[in-house]
């Protein structure tokens, strides 16, 4: 690349460890070509994952769908590093599914970082989920870790955000969405079936959203990362990644998951699309969360009763009295209640005085910023509080 790699371990080092790990190795040698830096780079990692996605990269048809990665000299990956163990009875789907399967995340870090550098944590907006194959009779693991399968993650939406992280001075962490689920499925114990089709539930999501923060950071401390973390979050990704921002401790959800003495802060956050509070769904009715309307009552009871624990569910509800740092990226064209969703959250963050920021109208419909300029207002958002402040 034509910028100073952090990770110390030569190419020829990383590059065996990746080989002796299982994974085919293809090497780009940007020869320090004056656009192998950021943003220019952006557009590379789109190239490469369209093609990945579409079985032309490099003439390979055979490149996996969703296990394959762009790391940059220097850098390696930890994939299937669990979070949490899910609970079978949340979503209730499968039937045959009855003991609990680990959340996991993938990290992609410099291997002895000459800095101390901060990650980027995103959850999918692609499912994982446990899978019973009526022909075999069995579960089976054809579903599990999907949480960078290309036709519904970085391919899918032109995302290059994460990928690119490592040439804005970060590191990178993708978990696997909360709701481990087909994201149209899900029911309560002996509720109605797919009742929780298009969201997800509380206090389940944010036990593992605040675990797989916890978890990162005990990660990171042991490979010399800085212990600041930011999140982004796109649609589905957004609205479990927003658990994360408020300052409310519960001890329900505090006291789920794994490293319970290590710290769930995150010190920034860039959230795009998504639902924050449940309770405005109704606000104008069918403008996009026609599922949200007619089936949050199947789980929750009906608003007007059961406002309190309709609260409960979303992000705004675990902001007290401060929150991280937040940037709001969204398109007016997009479905409408997701600018009503932001403008709420983002007015109550205002009044606590926590810095906020937004992005609007970089793109069309329901998209993640691309372009160099779009991309640079979020890189730059995050950067100032994760390494530009001490």
């Amino acid at each position: 690349m034509s910028f100073k790699k952090i990770g110390r371990y030569s190419n020829k080092k990383n590059v065996n460890w990746l080989l002796s790990q299982g994974y085919r190795v293809i090497e780009l040698d940007y020869k320090k070509n004056k656009n192998a830096k950021a943003l220019k780079i952006n557009e590379d990692i789109i190239a490469i994952n369209d093609s990945i996605a579409s079985g032309r990269f490099c003439g390979l048809k055979n490149c996996s769908l969703y296990k394959s990665y762009i790391l940059f000299e220097g850098y390696r990956i930890a994939r299937n590093l669990s979070y949490f163990v899910d609970k079978p009875k949340i979503y209730n789907t499968p039937e045959e599914y009855i003991v609990g399967d680990s959340l996991h995340m993938d990290i992609i870090y410099p291997v002895k970082p000459k800095i101390k550098i901060p990650t980027l944590l995103s959850f999918s907006y692609s499912n994982s989920y446990a899978f019973y194959d009526n022909k075999k009779g069995k579960l089976t693991d054809t579903y599990k870790d999907q949480r960078l399968k290309l036709f519904y993650t970085l391919a899918g939406f032109n995302d290059s955000f994460l990928e690119g992280a490592p040439a804005n001075g970060m590191a990178w962490a993708i978990a696997d969405h909360p709701k481990y689920c087909q994201w149209g499925k899900g029911k309560p114990e002996n509720g109605p079936n797919d009742a929780y089709k298009s969201f997800l539930t509380n206090p389940d999501a944010a036990q593992k959203v605040k675990s797989a923060i916890r978890t990162l950071r005990a990660f990171g401390a042991n490979i010399g990362l800085s212990d600041k973390i930011g999140l982004f979050g796109f649609s589905r990704g957004s609205t479990a990644g927003s658990l994360a921002i408020g300052d409310k401790k519960i001890k329900e959800i505090e006291n789920a998951g794994f490293n319970h003495t290590i710290s769930d802060d995150i010190q920034a956050a860039a959230l795009g699309p998504g639902v924050f509070d449940y309770t405005l769904i109704y606000n104008t009715l069918d403008d996009g969360d026609k599922n949200l309307e007619q089936r949050c009552p199947l789980v929750w009871g009906p608003l007007e009763q059961n406002r309190k624990l309709w609260e409960t569910m979303g992000a705004s509800f675990l902001v007290e009295k401060t929150a991280a740092p937040t940037l709001f990226f969204y398109n007016t064209d997009d479905d409408r209640y997701y600018e009503d969703q932001i403008n709420h959250f983002k007015n109550k963050l205002d009044k606590l005085g926590v810095t906020t920021a937004t992005l609007i109208n970089y793109g069309k419909g329901h998209a993640i910023p691309q372009t160099e300029t779009s991309l640079n207002t979020l890189y730059s958002f995050l950067k100032t509080t994760l390494i530009l402040q001490n």
